[in-house]
């Protein structure tokens, strides 16, 4: 009786410690205020990241919108194509190439060209700076920035560039150019110690991908019968132009993604309410570029133009990049509708020069690219239009260099350009052997 006694009295004494051992537990498994804050930037920098994945697709439905339906197919398999490409090489050279540390001596140098390491699973024996962000979440937020640079070159050489010259060149630009010049800012390089204010990239990624592009239009030339021996113009309408409605639209979604992400932390309440002010201020911008290119258009063309109205959208939004935080939304809206100005202007422009641009990727990301990085200076005390101007230059002299060397390699060694029987005929079948439309006629 006594035993069956003692036993019950242990067996509640267990049943009355069981809460407090699992509170014990729960308080030695508390997050601290630093996990948190880590927590919630990797958070936001995967959410911003898969945003600006998406972008991949804005810039495949754009591309294939805005070509002849002869080339869809080409422009789609490229897309996919440069995004896989970038994946790889970015983790192979790029990442490290673009944070090389404190170490840009020749052993810094050579240490920086090496692939990408993660966190080990569950961060087993790792010591994480948890004033930051982890480094997977990181590094894929930076893979999509540079893949997003290689789109931008896509869509200006369509309809006449070979597919694996091009491919060639996304390799070298993700895994070296991009990279390269992006370490002189972002990575902690001498044009962030002379102060240049790039928030989410009009330089760093916009104007990169447009110079690429400039180069490799004037290495490559226009498509045939685009410009006439007495200075006409012929106009090649694009084959779906709700798929380019689509794009624009996908690309100003993940544009919330790759401005609001540059913000870099979400661990305190004015970080958020920041990333907060950064999505109304790059909408207000993509709107007035939106609106300001339909205005305009109406006004000197006597009827709106759907792809100008576009093009000004993404204007907007790219000049806005550079310092979205900073202005009101006012301002904002100013910023955006020069973007979208210079558009209208800068498309006809490039015409006269005969400069065949096939999505107006350079107007919109070279120009307003440059114009976004200036209007800096409006908003942001702390930026000086010297350096900026001196940035600007930097960066574009190094991309037209180093991205004109490597276009004219492939064009002496693999050659850049398809046949005037296969340009004729439709890269698509000509390249590919297959038609995104083979129910219809293929003008």
């Amino acid at each position: 009786m006594n035993k069956t006694f003692t036993s019950k009295l242990a067996l509640a004494a267990a049943l009355i410690a069981l809460p407090q051992i699992g509170l014990a537990q729960e308080a030695d498994t508390t997050p601290t205020n630093a996990d948190i804050g880590f927590i919630f930037t990797s958070f936001m920098f995967l959410v911003s990241g898969f945003l600006v994945f998406f972008m991949a697709a804005g810039f495949a439905m754009l591309e294939a919108g805005l070509v002849r339906g002869k080339n869809v197919t080409m422009q789609l398999l490229k897309n996919i194509s440069l995004f896989a490409l970038a994946s790889i090489f970015y983790y192979i050279i790029g990442y490290n190439l673009m944070y090389p540390g404190d170490g840009w001596t020749i052993t810094g140098v050579l240490g920086a060209f090496s692939m990408a390491g993660l966190e080990p699973v569950g961060l087993e024996g790792a010591e994480p700076d948890l004033s930051y962000a982890s480094v997977g979440s990181d590094f894929f937020f930076q893979l999509v920035f540079c893949a997003a640079t290689a789109s931008i070159v896509s869509g200006a050489l369509a309809e006449r560039i070979k597919l694996w010259p091009f491919l060639a060149f996304t390799i070298v630009l993700t895994a070296v150019i991009y990279p390269v010049q992006a370490s002189w800012k972002w990575g902690g390089g001498f044009l962030d110690a002379m102060g240049f204010q790039d928030f989410a990239g009009s330089t760093v990624v916009h104007s990169v991908g447009g110079w690429a592009a400039l180069t490799g239009a004037i290495i490559l030339g226009p498509r045939l019968g685009k410009y006439a021996k007495d200075g006409r113009v012929t106009p090649f309408p694009g084959s779906n132009l709700a798929l380019a409605t689509l794009g624009t639209f996908i690309l100003w979604l993940g544009w919330f993604g790759f401005n609001g992400g540059s913000q870099l932390y979400m661990d305190t309440a004015g970080n958020v309410a920041d990333i907060s002010r950064i999505f109304a201020n790059t909408n207000a911008a993509a709107a007035a570029g939106a609106v300001a290119t339909l205005i305009l258009t109406q006004l000197m063309y006597k009827k709106p133009d759907l792809t100008m109205v576009l093009n000004g959208a993404l204007a907007g939004l790219v000049s806005i990049t550079a310092e979205p935080l900073m202005p009101t939304l006012g301002q904002a809206t100013l910023i955006g509708a020069v973007g979208g100005i210079i558009v209208v202007f800068a498309v006809p422009m490039l015409d006269k020069l005969r400069i065949d641009d096939v999505v107006g990727a350079i107007p919109v990301h070279l120009f307003a690219g440059i114009w976004g990085t200036i209007a800096v200076v409006f908003t942001n005390d702390s930026a000086s239009i010297a350096v900026q101007l001196i940035s600007i230059g930097t960066v574009g002299a190094f991309v037209v260099v180093a991205s004109g060397a490597v276009w004219l390699v492939i064009k002496a060694t693999m050659g850049l350009r398809v046949t005037e029987e296969a340009e004729m005929q439709g890269l698509d079948m000509a390249e590919l052997g297959m038609e995104a439309y083979p129910e219809f006629n293929r003008a």
